[in-house]
């Protein structure tokens, strides 16, 4: 889908000056609802072709960055978020995926933590399977964000999400992004 501003089209995951000469933000797209769009006089456009994946492109053909870019106007001057007084910075996939990774692994620990706080409070052991899962999930969330620092492209990036599959197309493990020890019992 794409979007319009009377009758200029705007593009997703970059800030745009309305005829008020208000900067709408980067992330205007992510963040408004309905009501916001029709608030701003903003009409949808259905695309003809709508074969991309939200999670790596803006649009078709528009990539999502996997960096993270200082965001500019159309001048090329920074754009100030009026509450930190900093550069707006548009979150690159990597820096967005690396984040998610590091709350899936904060979400797995959590279901053990109480045997930490116990050993800390009374002294009793951790149970070795408990100790072992906590370190799996560690290593993996490890080897998770090495895997995304390491993409040098879109390619590898969306690669990290293919599920392996054997001769007969069956799965054969997770995919890379989400390649976490089973959970303890």
């Amino acid at each position: 889908m794409a979007y319009k501003y009377k009758d200029i089209e705007i593009k997703v995951g970059k800030s745009w000056t309305d005829d008020n000469g208000f900067i709408h933000p980067y992330n205007w797209a992510d963040t408004w609802t309905s009501d916001d769009l029709t608030k701003w006089g903003v009409s949808i456009v259905e695309d003809a072709d709508t074969s991309y994946d939200y999670k790596f492109y803006w649009s078709k053909g528009v990539e999502r960055s996997l960096t993270d870019i200082n965001v500019v106007d159309d001048a090329g001057k920074a754009i100030i978020d009026p509450e930190t007084g900093k550069q707006m910075v548009q979150i690159g996939l990597k820096s967005k995926w690396i984040d998610m990774i590091k709350k899936e692994a904060k979400s797995l620990l959590e279901g053990t933590d109480w045997y930490v706080v116990r050993k800390t409070d009374i002294g009793e052991a951790i149970p070795s399977d408990v100790d072992t899962y906590r370190k799996a999930v560690r290593t993996a969330a490890a080897s998770i964000e090495t895997k995304i620092n390491e993409c040098s492209d879109l390619a590898a990036f969306k690669a990290l999400f293919d599920v392996p599959k054997d001769s007969d197309n069956k799965a054969t493990g997770p995919a890379p992004i989400n390649d976490w020890p089973d959970k303890v019992s």
